[in-house]
């Protein structure tokens, strides 16, 4: 089939379909997803592939996964359904209660625990057509990129320098704090600056490529090293761990008070002095002018603004 025949005949609804089956990898799942019925995504999926000359999506095991044609269309796909919704969306305005897209938000399980679900109950309130996607930062993917890409429309988290190729928007800063267990030999008796180096650190997964953390950054720039003997991916975990072992977190004041009362821990100064921790919401220039952008980023200035106080890191 001639190219230009195979571009009258897709409209934006296969791309949905294209997108959403390989994203899900899973027809059923894709059905639910798109509100449809499972035999029309069916058929979608087949006229697709006929477009292709590939089967796109394929058993493995008990599962599906796309071919390597599949996978090439994920991101074309997803800049397509991106390009479409913001086509008009500026030109009219943003009407929080008639719109329809989807924000998506990145950021890590430190934040204070009232603020994502917040943040989701208020758009809901005030959007409440509009579609919510909250994903963690990790060392696997740079956020960079994913601001660029439009993978996400903002990343919320802590920075010792906030990036300066990025919009920024302050939203709170907290007093950085140890939590140790109970029986920690500092609980009885503090510590020295030394001692607290030495002693047994945990700290959380990275939030991008290379990312060291601003209490180590800060170390660094003191010309300090603590030792670090653990590293966990899931920062709401640790506290558990740090109840039952000799390890130390240092992060914010507000995220340890939230376990202070429910665990045998304790909340020590640091004998190292830090700068308070200071929280941004970041976005990229694609965005910095875009009318659900800016409604965005209100809604989560507004949020921050009611926190007593600010979450924290490690």
């Amino acid at each position: 089939m001639r190219e230009h025949a195979i571009f009258d005949k897709i409209d934006l609804h296969l791309i949905r379909v294209l997108h959403t089956v390989l994203t899900e990898r899973s027809v059923s799942r894709a059905a639910i997803r798109l509100g449809m019925h499972q035999p029309a995504v069916s058929a979608s999926l087949k006229r697709l592939r006929d477009f292709a000359q590939d089967p796109l999506l394929v058993r493995s095991g008990s599962g599906m996964v796309p071919t390597e044609a599949g996978l090439r269309m994920i991101e074309p796909s997803a800049s397509i359904l991106r390009g479409a919704q913001m086509l008009f969306a500026d030109a009219r305005g943003f009407d929080a209660a008639t719109a329809t897209q989807t924000f998506r938000i990145a950021a890590s399980d430190y934040l204070d625990s009232q603020f994502l679900p917040r943040l989701v109950a208020l758009i809901k309130a005030q959007a409440p057509s509009c579609h919510i996607d909250i994903v963690s930062l990790s060392g696997e993917s740079d956020y960079r990129v994913r601001l660029a890409q439009g993978e996400v429309d903002i990343v919320i988290g802590n920075w010792h320098t906030p990036p300066d190729d990025l919009h920024l928007g302050a939203l709170f800063d907290d007093e950085v704090v140890s939590l140790v267990g109970e029986q920690h030999p500092a609980a009885r008796r503090g510590w020295t600056a030394a001692e607290w180096l030495s002693a047994e650190h945990v700290v959380p997964g990275q939030t991008h490529p290379g990312a060291r953390g601003v209490i180590d950054e800060h170390l660094e720039s003191l010309g300090l090293q603590r030792n670090i003997t653990a590293r966990v991916a899931h920062f709401s975990l640790i506290p558990d761990m740090v109840a039952s072992t000799l390890l130390v977190l240092t992060t914010g004041r507000a995220y340890c008070d939230r376990f202070a009362g429910r665990l045998p821990v304790t909340i020590l100064p640091c004998p190292v002095s830090f700068p308070r921790m200071r929280y941004y919401q970041l976005w990229h220039a694609r965005s910095h002018v875009s009318a659900a952008g800016k409604w965005l980023r209100a809604r989560v200035k507004a949020v921050a603004a009611g926190l007593s106080q600010g979450p924290g890191t490690g």
